[in-house]
C-alpha cells in the first residue's frame, strides 16, 4: 500500500511507546500515511509517571525539521511538546521557512502521571506567537485553563475558552471534554463561523495514556489526506475511542491504548 501522505511530527519522545513521538508515528502509520520526526526531547517514563526529561537543544530541533523537509515536503505537521521558549522561537522560524499550511498544535503541558513539561515563559510565547501559526490547536480542559486563565466546568465554559483562544488569533479550537465528570464525553471544535459538538460515550479505564498525541496525530493525518477539519476530528476521535475499547491493559499505572485497531492482520501471518 502506497502512503496516503505525509507528517512531520515536532515532538518529545516516551520511552514506553504510550505517548510523544512513539504513539505519533503509530497513529500516522496505522492510518495509511508515512511519519517523519524532529524529537524535541528524550524522556524516561513508563506507565506509573516521567522520571526524567532531556531536552534536546533548540538549534538541534530547527535542523531536523528544515533537513527533513527541505527534501520530503510533508503534507501536514502536528506539534506536541515544546519546552522552552528558545525551542518554541526556533520552531517558529522553522515553519516560516518550509510553509506548510496544516499544522495541528497540541499544546501538551503535563504528563499523564502529573509531571510538568513547560514553564510559565514557554506558555506565554505559546498563547501569544505560535497559535495564531496553526490551523488547529487541541487542548484539553486543564490545558486550555491554563492557556485561558478560567475555569471550565461545563460545555458552556468550552466554548468561552475557545472564543478567547480565537481572540488570541487561533483559527480553530478543539477542546476535550474527557475531564468533566459527565457520563458523555463533549468535545468542541469552534472558529469564528461555527460550533460543532462531538459526543461520545464515556469509556471508564485509567488506561488513557496518549489519548492527546494519537487525536492530534489522527486529526493531522486525515487533514493531509484532503477530510475537512471538521470532519478530520470526528474520524480521529473515532479511531481514539476505538483504539482505548480495545486497549491492551498494559503496565501498572495509566497504560496505553491501542493503535492497531485499525489493522485486520491475517492468521497466517502470525
Amino acid at each position: 500500500m502506497k502512503p496516503k501522505s505525509k507528517i512531520l511530527i515536532i515532538a518529545g519522545s516516551d520511552s514506553s511507546g504510550g505517548a510523544g513521538i512513539q504513539a505519533d508515528i503509530k497513529t500516522v502509520t496505522a492510518l495509511g500515511s508515512y511519519a517523519m520526526t524532529a524529537i524535541t526531547a528524550v524522556t524516561t517514563q513508563n506507565t506509573t509517571g516521567v522520571k526524567s526529561i532531556i531536552p534536546i537543544p533548540h538549534k538541534e530541533i530547527s535542523k531536523q525539521i528544515e533537513f527533513t523537509c527541505n527534501d520530503i515536503k510533508p503534507d501536514a505537521i502536528k506539534i506536541g511538546m515544546l519546552h522552552s521558549v528558545d525551542v518554541i522561537k526556533s520552531v517558529l522560524k522553522s515553519l516560516s521557512k518550509i510553509k506548510v499550511k496544516k499544522i495541528v498544535l497540541d499544546p501538551v503541558m503535563v504528563a499523564k502521571g502529573g509531571a510538568r513539561l513547560i514553564d510559565q515563559d514557554s506558555i506565554k510565547i505559546l498563547k501569544n506567537n505560535l497559535v495564531k501559526k496553526v490551523s488547529l490547536i487541541t487542548p484539553n480542559i486543564p490545558e486550555a485553563e491554563v492557556l485561558t486563565n478560567t475555569k471550565i466546568l461545563s460545555k458552556e465554559d468550552m466554548i468561552y475558552a475557545s472564543n478567547i483562544l480565537l481572540n488570541l488569533g487561533a483559527k480553530n479550537v478543539l477542546i476535550k471534554g474527557g475531564h468533566l465528570n459527565q457520563k458523555s464525553i463533549y468535545d468542541v471544535l469552534v472558529n469564528k463561523k461555527n460550533i460543532s459538538f462531538f459526543k461520545n460515550k464515556k469509556i471508564n479505564t485509567k488506561n488513557t495514556h496518549g489519548t492527546g498525541c494519537t487525536l492530534s496525530s489522527a486529526i493531522a493525518t486525515y487533514y493531509a489526506c484532503g477530510k475537512t477539519l471538521k470532519k478530520s476530528c470526528s474520524m480521529a476521535i473515532k479511531y481514539v475511542n476505538e483504539a482505548i475499547s480495545s486497549r491492551p491493559n498494559y503496565g501498572k499505572g495509566h497504560g496505553p491504548i491501542n493503535h492497531l485497531n485499525t489493522f485486520k492482520i491475517k492468521k497466517n501471518f502470525l
